[in-house]
């Protein structure tokens, strides 16, 4: 009897305790953790800051696989806000190339908000940041999605354009709905417009879009898991003229961002290293707390096309190459004849 007595309070407690893991009401660790897939300290493991230039000049940004962040600056606020640890700049200097901006509006001024929680920034330090960065690297491009955020004005477009003068300039935006080529996008910053007015660049609406954010618990996490796996098996055999995107990120009152990075982000990882034999474009992959690793599998689906597009060109392996070496070299031996 008394055995029993002793052996229910410990039942009760692993059940709470796994209830409480289970629902993403704690974190799975207490300190900052660098996975592969996963990293929530403050810098990214390695960079990759200009990994565009190799990419051909002809090929349409459409079909460019590329790493983006899910509300890139939520870096404050607790964890129900916090997406992201690193810095703008880290960021970009890592190899992401999507930005999620969102902008509170009121009374002219823009400043950026995860929900109620300020990021202690405005939109006058994102343009600066992109601008600064795509002057030191030319080769790159960096597309913003714009959306307004703990407001409801429905009018921010003045807002953003006052901002673009005053912290970038008007030269560095693609002006343009249509879908750039590397050549046309290469030092440029992409608005994928998420919000009425004129045009300012793309419309966001435009890309082929999976965003299923809504995570309630942790034990709906397969369920997001279902819909990042669809959009992307769907990505290669899609309208190669659209850009797909694809959020992994999501969150619910029961779990927080962090802790569904955390199981999301590992099966994104495992689903693409099983995928890296294959030449394929999955579009953007938008993502909380990535790691550089993950960040550089996503950049090498890209890398391969380069390198095979190169080999089809190399005259060695290539018969009309070889004809025109034979010819030039036995007329070099006649000549000498």
């Amino acid at each position: 009897m008394r055995s029993n007595t002793r052996q229910g309070p410990v039942k009760m407690d692993k059940l709470l305790t796994d209830l409480t893991v289970l629902l993403g009401i704690i974190g799975l660790s207490s300190g900052a953790i660098q996975r592969p897939d996963y990293d929530d300290t403050p810098n990214p493991e390695f960079l990759n800051p200009s990994w565009m230039a190799k990419i051909p000049d002809d090929q349409p940004l459409s079909e460019v696989t590329m790493p983006g962040t899910h509300n890139t600056m939520a870096l404050y606020g607790g964890v129900y806000a916090e997406c992201q640890t690193w810095s703008l700049a880290s960021q970009l200097r890592a190899g992401v190339r999507f930005l999620d901006v969102r902008v509170r509006h009121v009374k002219g001024n823009l400043t950026i908000h995860h929900g109620v929680s300020y990021q202690r920034a405005h939109f006058g330090h994102v343009l600066e940041g992109v601008a600064d960065f795509l002057r030191e690297y030319p080769s790159e491009t960096v597309l913003m999605r714009v959306k307004e955020e703990f407001s409801e004005t429905y009018d921010i477009y003045g807002a953003v354009v006052d901002f673009i003068h005053r912290y970038a300039h008007w030269d560095l935006l693609w002006h343009s709905r249509l879908v750039p080529t590397m050549s046309e996008a290469r030092g440029k910053l992409i608005i994928l417009q998420d919000f009425s007015g004129p045009d300012l660049g793309m419309r966001y609406g435009s890309l082929d879009i999976a965003d299923d954010w809504k995570v309630p618990t942790l034990l709906h996490v397969e369920e997001k898991w279902q819909s990042v796996y669809e959009h992307l098996e769907a990505a290669p055999a899609g309208n190669n003229a659209q850009i797909f995107l694809t959020y992994s990120s999501g969150a619910g009152l029961f779990a927080y961002p962090r802790a569904v990075a955390q199981r999301i982000n590992a099966q994104l990882y495992d689903y693409l290293r099983a995928k890296t034999d294959l030449n394929q474009r999955f579009g953007i992959i938008c993502m909380d707390f990535p790691a550089a690793p993950i960040i550089q599998m996503i950049i090498d689906f890209q890398l391969k096309v380069v390198i095979k597009r190169g080999q089809a060109f190399n005259p060695i392996h290539s018969n009309a190459g070889f004809t025109s070496l034979t010819k030039r070299m036995i007329k070099h031996f006649t000549a000498d004849v």
